[in-house]
This record gives C-alpha cells, sequence and structure tokens, in this order.
C-alpha cells in the first residue's frame, strides 16, 4: 500500500450520525450491568450479560468507524470509490430516471462490516439531488436500486462530463443519509453521505469511461480509483 494511503487509513473517527444511537446505547448498557450486578446476590446474570453487551458495544462502535482517508490518486477525471464494498455490477444500461440515456453502471454491495461512509466519487458540480423513499429489498437485486428507499445525485464535471451517484438502503437499512445540496461544487475527500447498515451504491458513467476494476473486486472508499471519465467533445476541440 502506498504510504500516503496507509497513513491516511490509520486515523480513524466515529461518523457523526452513531452519535446520539451509540451515546444511547452505552447508557443504556451501564444502566443494565449496575441494575444487574447489585440487584442479584449471585450475580451470575451480569457475567453472562456482561462480555454479551461488551461485544455488541464493539460490533455498533465498529460500524460507525469512519477513516479519515485521503484520496492519493490523480485529480480530474477519476471515479473514485464512495464506500468500501465489492463490485457486484458493471454493464451498459439505460438510466431512465435523470441521464435518459446509455450508460455504464457500476454497483458496489456493503455488507455490514463494510465502512458505510460515502465520500464524493468526481469533482463536480451536484446539479440533481432527490431523496426517493421506497421498499426494504436485499440490496444486491437489481431492482432495489427503483424501488428500495435511496437518494439521488447527479454531479456535472467543469468538462461537462455527468456522473449519476444512488445510495440504496437494503433489507436492513432504514436510513439514507446525503449531505451534499444542489449548485455546489464538490471535490474528492468530501464527506457525502452514510447508508445504515447493509446497502449498496450506483454509479452510472459516460460511455468510453476507462474502467480500472472488475467484478468481485473489493474497492475502498475514497482509495480505490474505479474509472476514468472519456474526454469530453469540449476536451477534444481544444
Amino acid at each position: 500500500m502506498d504510504p500516503k494511503q496507509e497513513q491516511s487509513v490509520r486515523r480513524r473517527r466515529l461518523h457523526p450520525e452513531g452519535a446520539l444511537l451509540l451515546t444511547g446505547m452505552v447508557v443504556l448498557f451501564a444502566f443494565t450491568l449496575i441494575y444487574l450486578y447489585y440487584a442479584y446476590r449471585t450475580r451470575v446474570a451480569f457475567w453472562i450479560t456482561a462480555p454479551c453487551l461488551f461485544i455488541l458495544s464493539v460490533l455498533a462502535f465498529r460500524f460507525f468507524r469512519f477513516p479519515n482517508r485521503v484520496y492519493p490518486g490523480e485529480e480530474g477525471g477519476a471515479v473514485v470509490a464512495p464506500s468500501d464494498g465489492v463490485v457486484v455490477v458493471i454493464e451498459e444500461v439505460f438510466e431512465p430516471e435523470v441521464l435518459r440515456c446509455n450508460c455504464i453502471q457500476m454497483s458496489i454491495f456493503m455488507s455490514i462490516f463494510d465502512v458505510h461512509a460515502q465520500w464524493v466519487p468526481v469533482e463536480g458540480r451536484a446539479t440533481y439531488v432527490r431523496h426517493h423513499s421506497g421498499q426494504y429489498m436485499p440490496a444486491y437485486l437489481p431492482k432495489s436500486s427503483v424501488q428500495n428507499e435511496r437518494s439521488t445525485i447527479l454531479f456535472e464535471t467543469k468538462e461537462g462530463q455527468r456522473v449519476l451517484m444512488r445510495q440504496v438502503a437494503g433489507a436492513v437499512a432504514r436510513r439514507v443519509v446525503t449531505y451534499l445540496e444542489e449548485g455546489k461544487w464538490y471535490r474528492h475527500n468530501e464527506d457525502l453521505g452514510f447508508i445504515k447498515f447493509g446497502s449498496r451504491i450506483d454509479l452510472y458513467l459516460p460511455l468510453g469511461s476507462e474502467i480500472c476494476v472488475q467484478l468481485d473486486d473489493p474497492v475502498r472508499g475514497n482509495l480505490s480509483t474505479l474509472a476514468r471519465l472519456p474526454k469530453s467533445p469540449l476536451q477534444e476541440s481544444e
């Protein structure tokens, strides 16, 4: 691993989305253990419950971890993995909701053990940001992209290329959070949002993009380069 990349991964923190839940959980667990310790003379219940609650706490804190990562690659036309996970789709499709044209779909499936924070995948202006209520089917199903709860963000680069991203909730996920606002310019390394529990990310890239990963490849958010955008007509005329 590149030294800059390794250093960026080493610094870790918790995501703000977990602050309230983790605080409430710690307080509840503490009162539960105090009660069990003093309520029963044998304290068997305390010694059985304590390790269980400790393991649950470790898993919860691990889920809301938020590595302070810095993208180590090139700027400009790079499409960076917005989240951790495994690449489950690379195919040409017709995107009917926003782009209304053929494009390359790339999907990343996140298990419950992956970092569930998302980073900005390309440098550009957010020209479309929408949240859609929906169902909670398993995120690995193709129809989850259009039927599950999701947020859709359209980026337009300075060269005029358009990249669409969707945060898609899964069977367990119950909340999709997006921080971006329409009209603002965003760069790599910026915090895009968070999806609570198992979910997926869909990216729709212009045809002709150079794909840098393969199916079933593991990727790391804000570290792995997924693709490089093709030159736009504006660039080719220069």
